[in-house]
């Protein structure tokens, strides 16, 4: 064996380095679009659903004691929204949930397109001018923010969600 053969390192070492390097880039990333999300209480949210029944942030969560829940924003010209739409039904049938349309025209519209492609959300309001989506700090979509039993935002989220973590992250905020 010739003494002047370069030594290469482990697969194993070189994976974990850029794993651990992707990682860090993507809670970077998190951390950046997230800057301006508020913390706290949950900011008021009162609307009208699609359905046409009034709406009021606090009055659900009295309805919902003890429970942590998740609020989540989308959008119907958004490609990455209609990828976490089944992620957020399936979550919704174990958690308590509400949904934003952001500039998606008005409720008829919103409902309209709810019905086309089979979302069984139990409330969905429509945000045609974006006003709720400001003010919980959003900069795109999709965005989720889980509060917990006592009205507090526990965590915020922007982008593509697995429902693992969406579940982990309504779990973690029913504990404190």
């Amino acid at each position: 064996m010739d003494d002047h053969t370069p030594r290469t390192r482990p697969r194993w070492r070189r994976w974990g380095i850029e794993a651990l390097i992707f990682i860090a880039g993507m809670v970077a990333l998190q951390l950046w679009q997230n800057r301006n999300a508020p913390s706290g209480p949950a900011p008021a949210l009162a609307a009208q659903s699609i359905a046409g029944q009034p709406f009021d942030l606090a009055a659900w969560r009295a309805r919902h004691p003890g429970q942590p829940a998740l609020i989540y924003f989308w959008a119907e010209w958004c490609t990455i929204c209609k990828t976490t739409a089944g992620t957020v039904e399936n979550v919704a049938r174990d958690w308590p949930t509400v949904t934003l349309a952001i500039q998606s025209g008005e409720s008829a519209a919103v409902a309209g397109i709810v019905q086309q492609r089979g979302y069984t959300w139990p409330i969905t309001l429509a945000d045609p001018k974006a006003e709720h989506f400001r003010h919980y700090g959003f900069q795109g979509v999709p965005a989720m923010a889980v509060i917990d039993p006592a009205g507090n935002i526990r965590f915020v989220s922007q982008g593509y969600t697995s429902e693992i973590g969406l579940r982990l992250r309504l779990w973690w905020a029913g504990l404190h």
